[in-house]
């Protein structure tokens, strides 16, 4: 062998070990990356906004533009009501107390056909509900992965505590970039106190 053949050996094995480790390492990080369990998609509601899936089961909270006499209600823009697939897939209001303390929305007329929405229950996530100049429709823009997104949908992560209380890992932002139309996705991790 020369020296020079022993240098490309050497290289290529060098290359070689270098790929297999960073396909063992993807093929490793994608088992263990958590997925989404498979969730319905609600379909035919005429004015939804989006909706909030979590684990542990398919119930679906939906978020519906309230129109009141064709213009959107200022006292209360978004109702917020349940799909429960778990049972017979029928609609259904929200408790009093998801309203207050998990799924309801906080609203602040900003005049001109916008309105921020805060979550009751998170309130450190400001969404817009506004009409759109493009399709004239109204959307709820949100923060995601550092531009105003149309949000589409939520998906919360629950795990469970040891007193058997629901804790919130994270939940992730799942909505349509306007600009370029691509699916835009984001997580926040929710530190618990």
């Amino acid at each position: 062998m020369t020296p020079n053949s022993d240098r490309l050996n050497k290289r290529l094995l060098g290359f070689l070990f270098f790929f297999i480790i960073s396909l063992s390492s993807d093929i490793i990080a994608a088992a263990t990356a958590e997925t989404e369990p498979a969730l319905p998609v609600p379909k035919g509601i005429k004015n939804e906004l989006f909706y909030l899936q979590r684990d542990p089961n398919k119930n679906t909270v939906i978020y519906e533009l309230n129109l009141k006499n064709g213009s959107v209600d200022q006292d209360k823009p978004v109702n917020v009501y349940w799909i429960r697939y778990e049972e017979k897939g029928q609609k259904q209001d929200l408790s009093s107390m998801q309203r207050r303390l998990g799924y309801g929305l906080n609203s602040k007329y900003l005049g001109k056909d916008r309105y921020e929405l805060r979550f009751v229950s998170y309130d450190k996530l400001p969404l817009l509900l506004t009409k759109s100049e493009t399709d004239n429709k109204y959307h709820i823009y949100a923060r995601i992965k550092q531009k105003q997104a149309i949000l589409n949908r939520i998906f919360v992560r629950v795990t469970w505590g040891t007193l058997g209380w629901p804790k919130v890992q994270y939940a992730e932002l799942i909505g349509t970039d306007p600009s370029s139309g691509e699916e835009i996705r984001d997580r926040i991790y929710i530190k618990q106190s």
